[in-house]
């Protein structure tokens, strides 16, 4: 999952600056203790060893930093007992610099991490972090990962594991879906909007281009928002829909419209029924900043225009890629799409259906789906 999409790549450590100013702080928390070395001597040495990180930059730069132990089989040292040894993958370093806060880049690091930690099967993934780092805790343990302890450094000790996963909520789940729900369904999103929306949904022989200066927070988050013009709303909270890009070009839309991802509803209302409005434009605002792709001009004009206003907040689980990607002639041949005078956001599909079109996208649904 080497991936250079939406401003992350894997870069080796020889080819870092350590000098960059984002590595201070990281040389304050760490500087050596009698039980590890300090945050300089163990980057020289994984630098040495060819260890690589994935990074975030841009024109001021490293805006995140983030560095895997993988094929962990130590047990884990805390205050008061021992973890045995099993099959794990360390977050040995996972920092996001200041002036990105709220912008959504640790969010998103964290699903590539999580990600690659699901596709790896190892059973548990850890991090360890000095109970200071507040936001960073808030948003490991948003994803379901369990304090269970201080090791000997007074470091706090997060860990998820597979065989303990929280299914009552959508985030505390992921990567994972919950495989019991009543109905998957479809989320349509035009091709202009679904290609800074879902970075990570590519399309072969397709250029990807940054819509508007929304898309860099949007794009790097999990969190999406999907605004519509329906009178009702199709989806339900903590089940799963499959994201359907589609085609606004000329031509046949029938093989170039196609499903490439899939995610989690967490959240649903509407912001307008019948002309009658529902929610504040300003608190509209506030619930889906950084999470749509429209501005502040172009959702004013949908909520002003539209008789109906509806919105959907979803949770970016995975996606098939490139030459994965299953378009509509396909859906339709296997009887998974609307039938004649039927909208397609109208269509429910039951588990099976929903796991036929994961299988068909190349997913590996006994390594995604939980029961």
């Amino acid at each position: 999952m080497e991936m250079t999409v939406s401003g992350f790549e894997y870069k080796r450590l020889s080819e870092i600056d350590i000098e960059d100013p984002f590595f201070d702080s990281l040389k304050r928390d760490y500087p050596g203790t009698e039980n590890s070395s300090g945050f300089t001597d163990w980057f020289k040495k994984k630098a040495q060893e060819g260890r690589k990180a994935l990074v975030f930059e841009d024109e001021y730069g490293i805006g995140a930093f983030i560095v895997l132990k993988e094929d962990e089989k130590e047990a884990i040292e805390l205050e008061g007992r021992t973890l045995p040894e099993k099959e794990r993958i360390k977050i040995s370093t996972f920092r996001v610099s200041e002036r990105y806060q709220g912008k959504r880049i640790g969010e998103g690091a964290l699903g590539l991490v999580l990600w690659k930690w699901r596709d790896r099967a190892a059973r548990e993934i850890y991090v360890t972090t000095f109970a200071k780092q507040k936001s960073l805790i808030s948003l490991f343990l948003r994803f379901g990962f369990v304090n269970c302890g201080q090791n000997k450094d007074g470091e706090e000790v997060f860990i998820k594991s597979r065989d303990n996963v929280d299914l009552s909520d959508p985030y505390t789940a992921f990567p994972f879906v919950r495989g019991r729900f009543s109905h998957a369904g479809y989320v349509i999103i035009d091709d202009t909007y679904h290609d800074t929306m879902f970075a990570y949904s590519e399309l072969a022989n397709n250029k990807k281009e940054l819509k508007n200066k929304l898309g860099l927070s949007v794009r790097n988050g999990l969190t999406k928002v999907y605004v519509g013009g329906s009178a009702t709303i199709d989806y339900y909270v903590n089940e799963p829909v499959l994201i359907y890009r589609k085609y606004t070009g000329e031509g046949s839309k029938q093989y170039r419209s196609c499903v490439t991802s899939y995610c989690i509803v967490t959240n649903t209302f509407q912001a307008k029924r019948n002309n009658r409005v529902l929610q504040s434009f300003e608190k509209l605002k506030e619930i889906i900043t950084n999470k749509a792709i429209f501005n502040e001009e172009e959702l004013k004009r949908q909520y002003e225009s539209y008789r109906d206003l509806t919105i959907v907040e979803l949770l970016y689980c995975g996606y098939f890629g490139a030459g994965n990607n299953i378009n509509m002639k396909w859906l339709k041949n296997n009887g998974f799409w609307a039938k004649s005078g039927e909208y397609p956001t109208k269509v429910h599909l039951s588990g099976e259906q929903f796991q036929s079109i994961l299988k068909e996208g190349g997913v590996n649904v006994s390594n995604i789906i939980i029961n």
